[in-house]
């Protein structure tokens, strides 16, 4: 069987408004994600071999690995998203998918940051909802729980404290515009199904 693997992402070193120390330790933390999600997966597997996938050890460790497996890829996503210097390209699909379903670009800012700005750990996600195309933000408390069903995630923004309290302490709004500055809409662009 494949395992996961962790991706490079130093690239983002030197990223302004994220000091090294705190992308280093949000590297770090995403790998034990990736190795943990590794290590679940072998268990299950050796579990499901030896008859035993319908023991409550097994449902612990399947539900386990839903919150290590999606702690990995909302990193990787994240990581994915950030690294951009450039603003938004106002001709693009996205900024056109924006501007129809949030009525213009500094309206959706001004959602996507109330998002983040929300008491609480999680995440802010603005997600495509793949029946009709539309774009929605949603905050999302914890990575294996209440993500929307038939949404693919397109920008993703990490609001846990590892992802700003290095740098920014409790002034969460800071992270954010830093975040902001450095989103590779490309990135996102491409995510976009419709």
């Amino acid at each position: 069987m494949t395992a996961f693997t962790a991706k490079d992402y130093s690239r983002l070193i030197g990223m302004p408004g994220f000091s090294e120390t705190l992308l280093n330790n949000h590297f770090t933390l995403y790998q034990g994600y990736v190795k943990n999600t590794n290590t679940l997966d072998d268990a299950l597997t050796e579990l499901r071999k030896s008859g035993k996938g319908s023991d409550p050890g097994f449902a612990e460790l399947k539900r386990r690995f839903g919150w290590e497996f999606n702690g990995m890829r909302l990193h990787e996503y994240y990581f994915e998203n950030l690294g951009g210097n450039q603003p938004i390209n106002q001709d693009g699909r996205l900024a056109s998918r924006i501007h129809q379903d949030f009525g213009g670009f500094d309206e959706w800012v001004q959602d996507f940051k109330s998002v983040g700005a929300m008491r609480g750990i999680g995440w802010a996600i603005m997600y495509q909802d793949l029946s009709n195309g539309r774009l929605l933000n949603f905050w999302i408390n914890e990575h294996d729980a209440g993500h929307p069903a038939g949404c693919t995630p397109v920008l993703i923004m990490d609001v846990f404290e590892h992802a700003f309290m290095t740098d920014y302490g409790l002034k969460r709004a800071d992270y954010i515009n830093a975040f902001f500055q450095n989103i590779d809409w490309n990135s996102a662009e491409q995510r976009l199904q419709m």
